[in-house]
């Protein structure tokens, strides 16, 4: 059976039952969570979805790996680096990131930035 995990947003946060989110660890990132929604607790074999906020002058980490991502924006502006070039995005915005493409997150503005990214199981 499937796994439904509720969307419980309180006071200006995006949360979902079951889930809390965690330090986004990685080198060099800045000011950034992560919250595993769907993956291998959920039993989802083929791929993962991620919700990925940055605070305010904050940043994910500068990555380049072999899986594709595919990212919806759900919560304020950004810039995401795609290769050599710098995007500004916003709510509504979906991206795909190629694999093996150089890419980073940036809040742009002065509220979270938020983000949906699915990735394959890895």
């Amino acid at each position: 059976m499937g796994v439904v995990h509720r969307f419980i947003g309180r006071e200006g946060a995006f949360e979902w039952e079951g889930k809390a989110p965690e330090e986004y660890v990685a080198e060099m990132a800045r000011g950034a969570s992560i919250n595993w929604l769907i993956g291998p607790r959920e039993g989802a074999p083929h791929f993962a979805i991620r919700y990925i906020e940055v605070e305010p002058g904050g940043h994910t980490s500068l990555d380049n790996h072999e899986h594709e991502h595919g990212v919806m924006i759900l919560r304020g502006r950004g810039k995401v680096l795609m290769g050599q070039e710098e995007v500004e995005v916003g709510f509504g915005d979906i991206l795909f990131v190629p694999g093996k493409e150089r890419h980073q997150f940036r809040n742009a503005g002065d509220e979270p930035f938020g983000f949906l990214c699915v990735i394959p199981r890895v």
